[in-house]
């Protein structure tokens, strides 16, 4: 049974509102996001990200060009948070009610299943049972598994599940491999194709979990057009919504079944809520992906750099979501581009982004109950579509905590 509501009380100072000017756009003066202050040491050193390629910071409307607050004009202010940037969108009309950094680089931690999950979910028979490998059970020591054997036999289905309720890299591995029919390094190449495809062009993916690799990174914004396709699969809204499940004993590797529960408190504690996505590395710190739907209207809300305290990251995604949801239906800084959108018309694109544009069609309809310090450099060669990203830096992985 689902509990009340995040109780107002719960960071009720702590995440409570500020006064902020008007809507933010590239021309304007930014807007300092409303964050709750963390202490310096809490966090390590931050990532020199790559150069900005001015076309991708204007995907979606001129006004989420900046590195601060947009919101509507006239709206309540939205609350404070510890994340270094997020987004909240309407999943149906990819309508933009506001952000903080919307394009601004961060690294995704394990919220980059998710692309995983809308590259493979179309691919592969959910009742198809497979074989775990060795090298699918190749993953950071210490990191998250949800307890796949090698030379294991399971579903498809539950290898999803252990994914995403669990966050077992393990299950990425597995299924970034049989998604491409060879190797998990032929699953992260779709993942980069399907990015683009998005109109995701900050997105760039080395390993298919979201531990960290050398070059690693996506924004906020690209985080919500991954999600808003991961909820228009009904497969993917069940899945993100399943409480728990059994992971099936394997007699001839001599393990006995058990039981794995979704880790994502947002469906246990927030009426409406549609699923999600945690994450977390010593790199990205937590990031989270959250959606829900209340009175016919679905939300979903992204975070990347956010600090476990004084409230967790899913709190935090509560917090946004309770705003979002105070905003007239017409209200939006901007929009999600359509999959396809950017890459079908090359040359109309510069003006394209740049202009806010009405709201599209819904991507799905119906009920939707849905990687110490280093360098990154990056090369770009960009039209308004086209990116090459290199990367190069020193780093050290560390245990993804949900």
């Amino acid at each position: 049974m689902r509990a009340a509501l995040l109780a107002a009380t719960t960071c009720a100072v702590l995440l409570a509102p500020v006064p902020v000017g008007a809507t933010g756009a590239s021309a304007a003066p930014t807007v300092r996001c409303p964050r709750v202050p963390v202490p310096a040491a809490s966090r390590p050193p931050r990532p020199s990200p790559p150069p900005a390629v001015p076309e991708q910071r204007v995907v979606g409307g001129a006004a989420l060009d900046t590195a601060g607050l947009v919101v509507p004009a006239g709206v309540a202010a939205p609350p404070r948070v510890t994340a270094t940037s997020w987004l909240v969108a309407d999943l149906d009309s990819g309508q933009v009610l506001g952000g903080c950094g919307p394009h601004e680089y961060g690294t995704p931690a394990s919220v980059q299943k998710l692309l995983l999950a809308a590259t493979m979910l179309p691919k592969l028979d959910p009742k198809q049972t497979v074989t775990v490998t060795e090298a699918d059970m190749n993953i950071e020591p210490g990191s998250s598994a949800v307890g796949l054997v090698a030379g294991g036999r399971y579903t498809i289905e539950t290898i999803w599940l252990g994914l995403l309720l669990n966050s077992g890299n393990e299950a990425a591995n597995a299924l970034a491999r049989l998604g491409s029919g060879t190797d998990s390094a032929a699953g992260v190449r779709a993942m980069n194709e399907q990015a683009h495809h998005l109109g995701a062009l900050q997105t760039h993916a080395v390993t298919a979990s979201g531990l960290d690799g050398k070059g690693q990174f996506t924004s906020a914004y690209d985080l919500a057009l991954i999600a808003r396709a991961c909820f228009a699969e009904p497969t993917f809204r069940r899945y993100a919504l399943t409480e728990q499940t059994s992971i099936p004993a394997q007699p001839a590797q001599r393990t006995k079944g058990f039981e794995i529960q979704n880790e994502n408190q947002l469906i246990y504690r927030y009426p409406g809520a549609l699923g999600g996505k945690t994450g977390f590395t010593d790199l990205a710190r937590h990031t989270y992906v959250g959606a829900a739907e209340r009175g016919g209207r679905r939300l979903v809300v992204t975070l990347l750099g956010a600090e476990s305290a004084p409230v967790r990251g899913w709190q935090q995604g509560a917090a946004l979501l309770d705003w979002g949801f105070t905003l007239p239906r017409d209200a939006a800084v901007g929009r999600l581009v359509e999959p396809g959108e950017l890459t079908a018309t090359p040359s109309a694109a510069p003006s394209v982004l740049a202009a806010p544009g009405a709201p599209r069609p819904a991507a799905a309809s119906g009920p939707a109950r849905t990687s110490s310090e280093w360098l990154w450099s990056v090369t770009a060669v960009s039209g308004a579509t086209v990116v090459a990203l290199l990367g190069g830096l020193l780093w050290r992985r560390r245990r993804r905590m949900p």
